[in-house]
């Protein structure tokens, strides 16, 4: 069965496979160059959760096995579309017909980054041969001149190869990061609502003068922000009256809250027939960006008015915009159901919605009650009307 038939039919079997298994089940299992199995195994790799893709790449490194390598470049590639670069896949090996380079990621407004992936240090890279693929590259304008070269190495002791290229002609044109260091930039960008850390991260892998250390700074200050944002998230904020002056915060364990996200996402996924992956923290899209999903979740609250209580940032709003079909799903913890409310909805009705409005920190009130039968609405306080959430309904896995 090819591979993306396989996860479509059995996602937890497949999830259950070793990377080596993976590509036995991609095409005929021979991973070479503009074969299926690269193609569907960089099809799979694309719509994976990104947890898969940090244990396969480790797999990679510490139980080499035939074509790791490949499998490791394809893998890094994918990371580069995590952090949200427009990649090129270079070739698995090159030719004299063809450019050695392992990837191109691209960032509008930005110089493009020129990958080079390597399991092991255990031999002198040619930074020679590097800065004669950015040459070429330049000459078939593929890239710009101010494109820089990132070395993608397996190992975390790299000390020879970070002397070898600071001791080069090339110190300000190259620059060098583990699989590990890559992976928590991936885990840094994921959990993060804001998208200014997106940018500083995609700094922090081109060359820059490292004595001022503001760059770093500005990664670890946008990152603390975010945690302590989500403190006031919509988790975690009392339902009957959010802004009730003294009002006690009921906290509820993240992780029980983001396997119920998780659940709902996929549930949605699979009624659209369509993959999504994750963004951030609640941002989800397909991988043509077309599709996109905010998904927000809520426990159960002691009023019966009002049960269930979610706040719909500015942020989120952004995003849904930018898709081409747009939801905000609503899940509830206690419920075996979630609501997919269209994002034209919210653009219609925001205005009618309660905002409590603190600068960057700003977010509308999405507050539901309850109708005869168990059934909810969505209170739209302004104009003290009701909307029905059953056309929006639809049931988890």
């Amino acid at each position: 069965m090819p591979l993306l038939s396989f996860w479509k039919s059995n996602r937890e079997a497949v999830l259950g496979l070793t990377i080596e298994q993976v590509v036995s089940n991609a095409g005929d299992g021979n991973l070479r160059e503009s074969s299926d199995s690269s193609e569907e195994l960089r099809g799979f790799l694309k719509v994976v959760p990104v947890e898969r893709l940090f244990t396969y790449a480790r797999h990679c490194l510490e139980s080499s096995f035939n074509k790791s390598g490949f499998v490791l470049q394809d893998i890094v590639n994918e990371l580069g579309r995590r952090l949200e670069f427009e990649v090129e896949s270079g070739p698995y090996q090159g030719t004299r017909h063809t450019i050695g380079f392992d990837g191109i990621w691209r960032s509008a407004g930005e110089p493009d980054l020129i990958i080079e992936v390597k399991t092991t240090d255990s031999y002198r890279i040619s930074l020679d041969t590097l800065a004669e693929y950015k040459e070429k590259l330049v000459s078939e304008n593929r890239v710009q001149r101010a494109a820089s070269v990132l070395i993608v190495v397996g190992r975390e002791d790299t000390g020879e190869l970070e002397a070898q290229v600071r001791g080069s002609r090339y110190a300000w044109e190259m620059r060098l990061i583990g699989v590990e260091g890559l992976i928590k930039l991936v885990q840094i960008k994921e959990k993060s609502e804001e998208p200014s850390t997106l940018n500083q991260i995609r700094q922090l892998l081109r060359p820059f003068e490292y004595t001022k250390l503001d760059k770093i700074i500005d990664v670890i200050f946008t990152t603390a922000a975010d945690v302590e944002d989500q403190a006031i998230n919509e988790e975690e904020t009392v339902a009957a009256d959010p802004e009730e002056e003294g009002a006690h915060q009921i906290r509820t364990d993240p992780e029980l809250l983001d396997a119920k996200r998780t659940e709902a996402v996929s549930a949605f996924s699979s009624a659209k027939g369509k993959e999504l992956v994750r963004r951030s923290r609640a941002l989800f899209w397909s991988t043509d960006k077309e599709l996109r999903v905010c998904c927000a979740v809520s426990k159960r609250y002691e009023s019966d008015y009002q049960p269930y209580w979610y706040a719909f940032r500015p942020k989120w709003d952004g995003f849904l915009a930018e898709g081409k079909e747009s939801y905000f799903v609503l899940a509830c913890m206690d419920r075996e159901e979630a609501y997919a409310v269209p994002y034209s909805w919210m653009v219609e009705n925001k205005k009618n919605l309660s905002m409590t409005d603190k600068g960057e920190r700003s977010y509308w009130h999405v507050a539901l009650t309850m109708l005869e039968g168990d059934a909810l609405a969505i209170n739209v306080s302004r104009v003290g009307t009701k909307t029905p959430l059953e056309p929006f309904r639809f049931k988890l896995n």
